[in-house]
């Protein structure tokens, strides 16, 4: 059996969607879908039910992306664990079989795939995902003395662990953000394989304001140094995918005629780049301005 699992907070239409794309996948194995909900007021609970799917209810505040994960892992009966959220949406039929299928080798830890953009996306964020998730596969393995960020790239949003592989390596239950590359990087330093699926695509974007996108990226720096950026050699190598992103993003607009988003483009990144660095830097952050910005617990 695989286990769908969802965290749901007033999942609206977006939930919708995503359990229907779930119930048209084409695949051999029975599928149940288990949501855990954190005090939504949509009527989520009862829409998610009614599609079929097993709702388990939290209070809002004992929601945390590690822990919640987690919960639902213990709650589902599958071999296999497939994790997405409220707003991705299968591209196709056979999202699910091309996510799984990766787990028939055994020294595969886990698997993930492909985000694609919703057509409403800007051109911004269709070049981020892109970029993070484009349309090569890949085989990620401990490499060298350290990992780095390319190494670490794992994501919950579409992801397949095989159940004793959880068993063995659950999510940390105090990440507030990362907790997947955190994952990722324990069973890479274990000897254990990931593999990125292309062919298993979700539609999943998001259309964030400037203060969004700096509150989004501060709170994954918040966590990184305990995920893509835990060594010198793996900072070195994000400040060079930085570069490599900015550039990139720059003649992309360029060469497909979408000039008119280069300032935006360039605010907009600045935003997210200073969120991220001032995340890294979260620990060092005076105390009563720390506990203005999202995901930090001290």
């Amino acid at each position: 059996m695989i286990s769908v699992l969802i965290p749901v907070k007033d999942g609206g239409d977006d939930l919708v969607r995503c359990l229907e794309g779930i119930a048209r996948q084409q695949v051999g194995d029975d599928v149940e879908v288990v949501i855990v909900d954190s005090g939504s007021r949509d009527g989520s609970q009862a829409r998610a039910a009614g599609l079929g799917a097993r709702v388990h209810e939290i209070p809002p505040d004992e929601f945390v992306h590690g822990a919640t994960r987690n919960l639902a892992a213990r709650l589902s009966r599958g071999d296999v664990l497939v994790f997405t959220t409220q707003d991705a949406v299968a591209a196709d039929e056979r999202w699910l079989a091309n996510l799984v299928a990766p787990l028939g080798d055994d020294d595969v830890a886990g698997a993930y795939g492909r985000q694609l953009p919703h057509e409403d996306a800007t051109p911004p964020e269709q070049f981020f995902l892109d970029f993070m998730y484009g349309p090569s596969p890949r085989v990620q393995r401990l490499g060298g003395d350290e990992l780095t960020f390319e190494h670490t790239m794992f994501s919950n949003v579409n992801s397949a662990i095989p159940r004793h592989v959880w068993e063995a390596y659950p999510f940390a239950d105090d990440v507030t953000m990362s907790e997947d590359q955190e994952w990722s990087r324990r069973v890479l330093l274990a000897g254990r394989t990931i593999v990125y699926e292309p062919r298993a695509a979700v539609r999943h974007s998001h259309t964030y304001s400037l203060a969004g996108a700096f509150r989004r990226f501060y709170a994954s720096g918040a966590s990184a140094d305990r995920a893509y950026v835990a060594g010198r050699a793996s900072r070195a190598a994000l400040r060079r995918a930085l570069r490599r992103y900015a550039a990139g993003e720059l003649g992309w607009l360029w060469r497909t005629k979408q000039r008119r988003w280069i300032p935006y483009s360039v605010v907009y990144e600045l935003a997210k780049v200073s969120g991220l660095q001032l995340g890294l830097r979260h620990r060092r952050l005076p105390r009563p301005l720390a506990r203005f910005l999202p995901g930090d617990r001290r």
